[in-house]
């Protein structure tokens, strides 16, 4: 199914719509959680072994038509040198945030080492996952956006607010565009990377960045998500969150599709993208925790609401940790039974 996938990010008329989900390898999964009590999170991801052994599993269980890799957006911090862990009950930290301007200053003027050398073991794990599913499936990369990671690095882990780096902007807004452009190049080499190793499809993920003014969002962010989406040789996926009502902005950054979170109505966001813009989405992840009769009705209400032309067929965010294995089932069977 790689084809479908591939074929529906390009905005072609499919059969049906080529099924995965965001956060695939969480924690819903049994095999998962019996893999993870062997090893932590940041072993996980630095192996390529262990790694693909669990981005394989959602693939395995439901026959998902895209199989993304399990790694995190935070490991894009990496070449610049600011080290991350994944603390259990907290999230990720960084004990060396950016606390002040000068901080910020001084990171744009490193020079990163190439994302080939920092993150080697993405690009082995990319490898891996290409000759495991042959034209079964498509492989799926990604990458944080620049400002969620600049969130993390200035606030040193997650931000419900995201003040930190909004004051930043407030206060310092050059300092702030420069962080941002920092980031973005570093973005923009690790998707063109993962395309190299055998990447199908990227997906950039600048969740955060909805927190941003329209006016702030169209100023300093969305010359840096043409920049990085540019040119790259594979479909490209946009997923910004609270965009509802602002989809043009998505529109506009040159993805080749753009995810919708589930706040925005399907039929909704075609009338106002065009039927010819590829999007992404968008069932509410709380829904799979109904029966699976419901789940399906849902889902394909979503799919009729898309129609037949380059609709990628997902959640409108990640799996969470306690959804149950039958709502997942009842939603991927949903896409696979559609005949056009």
């Amino acid at each position: 199914m790689r084809d479908l996938f591939v074929r529906a990010a390009r905005g072609e008329r499919t059969e049906r719509p080529p099924v995965w989900l965001m956060r695939q390898a969480g924690r819903h999964l049994p095999e998962y959680r019996e893999l993870r009590e062997r090893y932590s999170f940041t072993e996980a991801v630095g192996d390529p072994g262990i790694a693909a052994r669990i981005s394989l599993q959602p693939y395995e269980r439901y026959g998902v038509d895209g199989v993304v890799m399990f790694s995190d957006i935070l490991v894009a911090l990496e070449p610049l040198g600011l080290e991350y862990r994944i603390e259990s009950g907290v999230g990720p930290v960084i004990d060396d945030p950016i606390a002040a301007p000068d901080d910020a200053l001084a990171l744009t003027e490193r020079d990163p080492e190439p994302v080939g050398q920092s993150l080697d073991y993405v690009g082995e794990l990319l490898k891996r996952l290409d000759g495991a599913t042959g034209a079964d499936a498509a492989t799926i990369g990604f990458a944080g956006g620049p400002f969620t990671l600049a969130s993390y690095a200035v606030a040193g882990g997650s931000s419900r607010s995201h003040l930190p780096l909004r004051r930043l902007r407030a206060t310092h807004p050059e300092v702030f565009r420069e962080l941002l452009a920092t980031f973005a190049e570093v973005v923009r080499d690790f998707l063109a990377y993962q395309i190299d190793a055998g990447a199908d499809v990227v997906q950039l993920f600048d969740s955060y960045a909805g927190v941003l003014t329209t006016a702030d969002y169209r100023h300093f962010l969305l010359p840096l998500h043409r920049r990085i989406l540019a040119d790259l040789d594979a479909p490209s996926i946009i997923f910004v969150r609270n965009m509802n009502g602002r989809l043009d902005l998505l529109d506009g950054t040159g993805a080749d599709v753009v995810g919708l979170d589930w706040s925005v109505e399907m039929g909704s966001a075609r009338e106002t993208l065009g039927r010819e813009t590829p999007v992404q989405g968008n069932l509410d992840p709380a829904a799979l925790f109904a029966a699976p009769e419901v789940v399906r009705e849902r889902t394909a209400e979503v799919i009729d609401a898309a129609g037949p032309r380059g609709h990628v067929l997902n959640l409108g965010h990640g799996v969470d940790k306690d959804t149950p294995i039958e709502g997942v089932e009842a939603f991927v069977e949903t896409a696979k039974s559609i005949e056009r």
